[in-house]
Parts: structure tokens; sequence; C-alpha cells
């Protein structure tokens, strides 16, 4: 009896192991087969397997994979925005491909101050929001309930739409583009704040409620001291979309370097299209750079890692 029990113990927990290892590789399985088969349909659905026909070098037409024979234009396309640059021309040749500068340089300045106060803008009303949107700190139902819901709407609707209709409101200029991408910053920013609120520790908040503190003071003393980190990383990379967003929206009329965007692809002026875009990637680059040591100056990573 004494030698049995442990024998049985061990038949038993081998026979509840193959059990639940057979159930997690069914559960497997199934997960697998209906992600591949989402991923089917969704690639069936958006003509990923649609056919076209084309004409070969020999004259002859035939039937080929609509993906695979346009892909050629596109390298045709890309070909077509390489500018001309040779080294014993260098100079020049750079001058050409940046033949309006000045103008670029103007319109580079306001899309950052487009983003820039954008992103001000948005981060006012996203982090007003987040408190009454976190389910851990809003005073009462009903405001939780508005506040997700505004914050859901504005930014469903994508900051190119705000653009047109605010271009349509106050005509063409920086001010459509300034709301519109505050408007889906604020939207952006508010669902992350409040996620960011809602996973913070509760012990600070009930030291100041105990003390006799206001919501308010809870939020002020409770709260912001401990989510100021990740607002920040959060605001920082929402500046740097906001830049990317203030370069496209001009293409509707709302400022920026988007309005030169549309002026050369209207014209199919394609090597001005890649100087926009080497301008654009650059003060990406330096935004996320500048991004990067700042956040980690005022956080004190540095001091950390030293």
């Amino acid at each position: 009896m004494i030698t049995a029990s442990p024998s049985l113990a061990v038949r038993q927990f081998e026979a509840d192991y193959r059990r639940q290892r057979s159930d997690a590789r069914r559960l497997q399985l199934i997960s697998v087969t209906l992600f591949a088969t989402a991923v089917f349909i969704s690639a069936w659905a958006d003509g990923f397997f649609d056919t076209t026909e084309v004409n070969l070098p020999s004259g002859e037409r035939i039937t080929t994979w609509k993906l695979w024979a346009s892909l050629p234009r596109l390298g045709d396309y890309l070909y077509k925005t390489l500018p001309v640059l040779r080294l014993e021309t260098l100079g020049p040749d750079l001058a050409e491909w940046f033949w309006r500068w000045p103008v670029w340089l103007e319109l580079l300045g306001e899309t950052i101050l487009i983003a820039y106060l954008a992103t001000f803008l948005g981060v006012l009303g996203a982090f007003a929001l987040s408190f009454p949107a976190a389910r851990n700190l809003s005073p009462n139902g009903w405001l939780l309930v508005a506040s997700r819901r505004y914050l859901e709407i504005i930014r469903t609707v994508p900051d190119l739409v705000w653009a047109l209709i605010f271009v349509f409101c106050f005509g063409v200029g920086p001010l459509a583009g300034v709301l519109a991408i505050a408007i889906h910053a604020t939207g952006s920013l508010g669902k992350l704040y409040s996620e960011v609120n809602e996973n913070i520790d509760m012990r600070p908040l009930e030291g100041v409620k105990a003390s006799g503190g206001s919501w308010f003071q809870q939020m002020r003393y409770g709260v912001v001291p401990q989510v100021i980190p990740n607002v920040i990383s959060y605001t920082l990379l929402r500046f740097e979309i906001n830049v990317r967003s203030s370069s496209i929206i001009g293409y509707v009329g709302a400022g920026g370097l988007g309005q030169e965007i549309r002026t050369a692809m209207s014209l199919q002026e394609y090597r001005d299209l890649s100087a926009l875009f080497v301008i654009i990637l650059v003060t990406v680059v330096v935004i996320d750079f500048l991004s990067e040591k700042l956040r980690h100056r005022i956080i004190g990573f540095e001091n950390l890692r030293a």
C-alpha cells in the first residue's frame, strides 16, 4: 500500500499531463487554422490573387498574377525618382536635385511648427481626459463612458479627414492642419495615457484620500508622479508621428510640405518627390534622436546606465 500510492499518483500525473498537452495541441491547431483562413480570406478580398493580361515582348498576350506583373512598374516609378549624381559634378547635381531648397526649408519649418503646436494642444486635451477615462480613477460611471466614447470618436476619424473638414471651415492654411492633427492626437494620446493610469499603484492615492485630499489632489499627488515618464515617452513619439502627418495633410491644403508633394505629383516631377522624401526622412531621424536624448535626460536613464 505504501509503495503503490506514489506509483498511482505518478500515473495519474502523467495521464493529466498527456491530456493537457493534447488539449493544448488541439487548441494550437485550431488557432493556426483560423488565423491562416482569416489571412487567406483577407488576401482574396483585397485582390492579392487577382490576375491580369500582359503583353510579352514577342507580342504574345498572357494572363498572369496581377501582383507579380505590377512589381516592375513599382521599380520603374522608383527609378524615375532617383537623381543623377556624379562624383565629378556632385555639387551641381545636388544643387539641381534640391533646386527649390529655400521654399522647401520654409515649408519644413511650417511643418514642424504645425506638428509642435498640434502636439501641445493634443497633450493638453489627452492628459485632461485620461483621468476620467481610466476605470480606476473616473469619479463616476457616466463620465467614464462619455470620456472613452469621445476619445474613440475623434481618433476613429483619420487626421486627413479632419484636415478636409477644417479646410472647408477655415480655408487653406496651417490652421486647419494644426486643428486636424491636434484632435486626432488627443484621441490617440488619451487612450495611451488612460491605459498608463490604469496600471498605477493605488496606494499613494489612498494615502492622499485618507489625509482628506480631493479627487483633483489625488490625481495631482498620487497619479501624476507615477505616470510622467510614460507620458513623456508617448508625447515625444506622438510628436514624431505628427511631423510625418503634417507633411501629408498639406496635400489637401492644410499647410506644410504636403502642398509641394501634391504639386510634384501633379506635374510628375519625380525627382522633386525624392528630394522632399529625403528632407522628411532627415527631419524625422533628427527629431527621433533628439527626442530619445531628451527622454533619457528627463527620466534619468543616463545616470542609471552609468
